[in-house]
Formats: structure tokens, C-alpha cells, sequence
């Protein structure tokens, strides 16, 4: 299998809708970004539909399938499909496809990992956004979230929530634990989603390149703590997340997820177990262990993620990001407005399920 053609990250490419390599030695196309110089101009590409049906007919477009799939206008939409997803395994074989030098796989994820894990943004955890329009429609930022629920699904579907809700289908590089780096297949299914270690550098690289970076600085303190302190914030840690805004130059949008906590209530923890196999914890809930792998399944809970209004940070000098105090005032402004905001979601709520 031949290998996927690696994009330098401060590359233009990194930050347009890319096409696929194509054949026989051709360049790939690359869209300009706003303002920059253009070439010779293309066909304009068709719009794509939040859920990825536009990049697979055009995607069918580039070998002899599309093409014939694409001369039928609206005469059978599988065929389009059939068509758009025969040249995306061609593509994944011969290895003319693009990734970042993160290893973010931007096809893959939208035409794949996003259409696994829609049916359970969708149909399971029925999440409902609001302020979605607090997240900027092009430029950095960076979104901090409160985190739970035992596993890091929160993340998983605050990235389906950017993707899908935000009008300009903007990807979530999400900065993911050490832990997460060193699982086997996890390893490589979080660089293909666009996830990287969370270490100041990577942050402050993917926001300046423009990119959204999602962070939850509570860490394994918040998705393992007990279930009698569900929507308790834990400790922020020393403000790394804000400095690396600052220095960036970048927004940062408190983000309130509510109905993480129950699918998961973590009434104990096998502490011993977790030494043994090197893990933060090993949960206990009220179905797992005792019902086996059915027990690992998470309860169907109502999910709300709500992003809040950004907080910006060009307005401070350079040096600010090596002020304590101001790191310390803008990580308590931070996590005060995402917890005041999950209290006002927990009382607006119906029901954990409803």
C-alpha cells in the first residue's frame, strides 16, 4: 500500500477543503484560501451538505465512475455514492490521499469516523447545541470544556457538534492526554480525527495555522471523578490554555456540556486494578462490571453542549502570557462561566433522559 502524501501543517493546503491526489503523477488541486494569490481558475466544487454527501459525489467525481454518475443529473443518488465511495477505497489503497504533519486525515474523518459516530450524536445521546454561532466562522480559537463521564465520548461528540452545527463546518483539533498516544489502533484513529498531544506547542501551532482547538483542562480529574460529584468542576490546572491563547492572539470559548456525567455513574473505583495495568482508574458503575460487556454500554442520556460567549485575548500585549495574575484571573473567568453555565442548563432540564 503506498503512502499517504504528508502536508506540511504552515502549508496553505492544510487550512483549504482539499481534493484527493490525483493519478498518474497529476498535482492534486488545492483551493486558495481567501485573499491569497490565485492561479488559473477551476470549476467551481459543489457545496457540501453537513453530513459529508457532497464530498463523496465529488470525490466519485475524480476517476471514470463519477464522471459517468455525475452526467446523470438526479437520476439515482446510490450511484453517485456507490461511485463517490469505490474511488475513496481506491484512493485509500494506492495511498493518494493527504494528510497534515499532525497526521489529520480530513477525508477520512469526514467521510468516515464522522458518519460512525453521527448515529450516536443523533439518535443515542440526541445532543442539542446552542451558541454555536460564539465560535468564529474562520481564524483560530480555542474552545475549553468541562469533562466526564468516565470515557472521553464528550470530546467525540463536541467534535461532531462543530462539524455538523457550525455553518462554516469547521473541524475541532482536539488536544487529547499521553494515555490516548499510547493505546493501540486509539493511537491512530486519534491522529487521523485531527487529535494531538496536549502540550503548549502543538496548541499555539493549530491556532495560529487558523485551527479550532478544543481543550478540557480537568483532565482525567474530571471524567474519573465520582458520580456524587457530577457537575463539580475540578482544578483548571495552572492556566497553560490561556497562555497559549494569549500568545496566539486567539478567543476563547467556554464550552458546557450537560448529560456526560450519567452515562457512566462511577459509584467506586478497582484503585489496585488500575496500578496493575497502568490506567488512572478502572470504574465501577452500577452495570460494570457485574453485567459484563453489556455493562460497558452507556446509559442513553439527553445531551446539551453549549458554547459561550468568547473571551478575547488580542487586546493583550506579548508579554502578557507570562503575567501569573493574569493567567490565574482569565482561568477563574474561564471556569466560572462554564460552571454558572452548567447550573443554569441543569435547571432548565426536564429529565437525565428526556
Amino acid at each position: 500500500m503506498a503512502d499517504a502524501k504528508v502536508i506540511p501543517f504552515d502549508d496553505d493546503r492544510s487550512r483549504a477543503r482539499r481534493r484527493p491526489s490525483r493519478a498518474d503523477g497529476e498535482a492534486a488541486a488545492v483551493r486558495a484560501l481567501p485573499g491569497a494569490q490565485q492561479g488559473p481558475q477551476e470549476p467551481e466544487e459543489a457545496p457540501e451538505g453537513p453530513a459529508g454527501a457532497g464530498a463523496a459525489v465529488e470525490a466519485g467525481a475524480e476517476g471514470p465512475a463519477g464522471a459517468e454518475a455525475g452526467g446523470v443529473s438526479g437520476a439515482g443518488g446510490w450511484e453517485r455514492r456507490l461511485a463517490g465511495g469505490l474511488a475513496f477505497l481506491r484512493r485509500r489503497i494506492t495511498g493518494e490521499y493527504e494528510v497534515d504533519e499532525f497526521g489529520y486525515d480530513e477525508e477520512l474523518t469526514d467521510q468516515v469516523l464522522m458518519s460512525l459516530l453521527r448515529p450516536l450524536y443523533e439518535k443515542y445521546f440526541r445532543v442539542e447545541v446552542k451558541g454555536i454561532e460564539n465560535i468564529p466562522d474562520k481564524g483560530g480559537a480555542l474552545i475549553v470544556a468541562n469533562h466526564s463521564g468516565t470515557l472521553p465520548l464528550d470530546g467525540l461528540m463536541m467534535q461532531v457538534a462543530v462539524h455538523d452545527r457550525h455553518p462554516a463546518g469547521r473541524h475541532l483539533r482536539l488536544l487529547a492526554a499521553d494515555l490516548v498516544f499510547v493505546l493501540p489502533v486509539v493511537n491512530e484513529l486519534a491522529r487521523k480525527a485531527g487529535h494531538t498531544l496536549a502540550c503548549a506547542e502543538d496548541a499555539e501551532r493549530l491556532l495560529r495555522a487558523g485551527e479550532i482547538v478544543g481543550v478540557m483542562p480537568e483532565g482525567f480529574k474530571g471524567i474519573g471523578k465520582p458520580f456524587s460529584e457530577r457537575y463539580k468542576l475540578q482544578r483548571f490546572g495552572r492556566g497553560g490554555f490561556v497562555s497559549t491563547a494569549l500568545r496566539a492572539g486567539v478567543p476563547i470559548v467556554p464550552c458546557s456540556i450537560v448529560g456526560a456525567e450519567e452515562i457512566y455513574p462511577m459509584i467506586g473505583n478497582a484503585k489496585t486494578l488500575a496500578r496493575v495495568l497502568g490506567v488512572p482508574y478502572v470504574p465501577i458503575t452500577p452495570t460494570f462490571p457485574w453485567l459484563g460487556p453489556l455493562g460497558a454500554l452507556p446509559l442513553p442520556t439527553k445531551w446539551t453542549i453549549q458554547f459561550g460567549e468568547p473571551i478575547p485575548t488580542d487586546g493583550y500585549a506579548p508579554e502578557a502570557a507570562e503575567d501569573p495574575m493574569l493567567m490565574f484571573n482569565l482561568t477563574d473567568q474561564v471556569r466560572e462561566q462554564i460552571q454558572h453555565t452548567l447550573y443554569k442548563l441543569l435547571v432548565q432540564r426536564r429529565s437525565v433522559f428526556f
